[in-house]
């Protein structure tokens, strides 16, 4: 299982496991995105997105499990507590699902992590 971080800032966006840090954009849109993808405790795989926007951080979560009708509870952490949680189901062609949130971008740094465990195989994809 591949365990990661991303840290976002007031004015950059970092993903501490890749040391990159994006340029300045708080109001800025798509260009400045930071992807971190990695496998999952079996065969699935996961993909996290960060990025500015509008002054908030855009995140993109994906789980891409390649079997369609899965469901999958999954969650979004901001600065340790849990901002966003919800269900989705895998759909094809891919067998994938994408959870799409916007976070408000505090002082400092920002924590941000992604877990998404399968109830049914007890699967689990995390970034945190």
């Amino acid at each position: 299982m591949s365990h990661r971080s991303f840290t976002a800032g007031a004015a950059a966006l970092s993903a501490v496991a890749l040391s990159l840090t994006l340029a300045p954009a708080a109001s800025a849109s798509g260009g400045d995105d930071q992807v971190n993808q990695g496998s999952c405790s079996a065969a699935s795989t996961w993909k996290l997105k960060a990025g500015p926007d509008d002054g908030r951080i855009e995140i993109e979560g994906e789980v891409d499990s390649n079997v369609v009708g899965q469901i999958w509870n999954w969650r979004i952490l901001h600065n340790g507590g849990v901002s966003a949680r919800g269900t989705s189901t895998t759909s094809g062609p891919s067998g994938s699902f994408e959870v799409r949130r916007r976070l408000v971008n505090t002082a400092g740094s920002d924590q941000i992590g992604w877990r998404a465990r399968n109830p049914k195989s007890g699967e689990v994809c995390r970034v945190d």
